[in-house]
């Protein structure tokens, strides 16, 4: 906790991102060493002098305990790049953000995600096509990442949280900020069944330029992004391109080529986005394979070494979390983040109270409830 106001600090500085972030944490060692640093250290460092002026003159002006103590006030955490909860698809795009603000809950399921963007101003089209794709994904245990903004982001975490689902907003503001004003009490259902993030500290205002920032981050969270609706100059045309920077797969849904909203879908699908028709065409494309009904477990196949190791400790009996960790011998960290996919691919069920159980029949449904 100590270290980590200073991190804090340094998301206070303009001018100081990962890139510079990092190589001032391999050069001093710590985060409060370069904090600490005299200005010819973090000249020889390779902070540049506006930099370094913008770090003395926060150093000044703020008190870092004092910082702590708002974030704690108002329910905020900082996750970094040294915790475990940093989100795992976001941990390996290139430079990711050295600190998030969190509001709400982080879980390794959250890897399983599907960034949903798209117009401010949908159609009647848009948003019922919103409903028909994220509502199945959701209940299928997909999170949806987006937003937060008017239109198809706002409709999609909507959708999500009415099937039961997971989504995470990710803000072009500090957390003490919602952007729009209106979505405040949509926000407030979310840190309940996900999370807000931003990397914005508290009371940064929702300036145009954190935008395209903010939507790398969207993409960044998610194993792939659709686009619902969008014209020519939509944003989330910006969201769609970082996620083919961040290997990403880009879906998106087709439109009619009389409306200027689907100008910019309809283009994706030229350039080699995957249409998208249903639910069932991301889940396929996330390799979440369909099992018959009366067919065993063994349709679903591990994937690695870890899952079987984990099902051979597993049966029809209930069997603790804390069991399967000292059966495998396995880290905890490991053993929930094999347990959070293996049930989304249908291997295996939480029945309460983090006990599992071995599926060996199932619905004829995806598995990723």
């Amino acid at each position: 906790m100590e270290e980590l106001k200073y991190w804090l600090g340094f998301s206070l500085v303009k001018g100081i991102g990962p890139v510079r972030f990092r190589n001032l944490l391999e050069y001093f060692g710590s985060a409060r060493e370069a904090w600490e640093a005299r200005p010819e250290e973090l000249a020889r460092a390779g902070l540049d002098r506006r930099s370094i002026e913008n770090l003395l003159a926060v150093r000044k002006r703020v008190s870092l305990d004092q910082e702590m103590e708002k974030l704690q006030k108002v329910g905020i955490r900082l996750v970094s790049w040294k915790d475990e909860d940093y989100p795992y698809n976001l941990r390996h795009v290139e430079n990711p953000p050295f600190l998030l603000f969190v509001k709400g809950t982080l879980k390794p399921q959250d890897e399983w995600a599907i960034a949903v963007v798209g117009t401010r101003r949908p159609s009647v089209y848009g948003k019922e096509a919103t409903r028909f794709l994220v509502e199945p994904l959701a209940r299928s245990g997909v999170t949806i990442v987006s937003g937060l903004a008017k239109g198809i982001d706002g409709l999609a975490h909507q959708v999500a949280l009415e099937a039961g689902g997971r989504t995470i907003a990710v803000l072009g503001s500090g957390l003490d900020i919602i952007y729009p004003p209106e979505h405040k009490s949509l926000a407030q259902a979310i840190t309940e069944n996900g999370a807000l993030i931003s990397e914005y500290p508290l009371g940064t205002p929702p300036e145009a330029t954190n935008f395209p920032p903010r939507n790398r981050i969207i993409s960044g969270l998610a194993k792939g992004v659709l686009v619902v609706e969008a014209g020519e100059t939509s944003g989330a045309l910006i969201t769609a391109e970082f996620a083919l920077e961040q290997d990403r797969d880009v879906f998106a849904v087709p439109g009619s080529i009389f409306y200027k909203t689907c100008r910019g879908t309809n283009r994706l699908i030229q350039q080699g986005a995957k249409l998208v028709l249903s639910a069932e065409d991301i889940l396929e494309e996330l390799n979440i394979t369909l099992v018959k009904a009366r067919e065993e477990v063994k349709a679903a196949v591990p994937a690695t070494d870890t899952e079987s190791l984990i099902l051979s400790h597993l049966s029809s009996e209930p069997v603790h979390i804390d069991e399967i960790k000292r059966a495998t011998g396995l880290p905890m960290s490991e053993v929930s983040s094999a347990l959070a996919i293996m049930e989304i691919k249908g291997l295996v069920r939480q029945v309460g109270g983090m006990h599992y159980v071995l599926v060996r029949e199932s619905r004829a449904e995806y598995f990723v409830d």
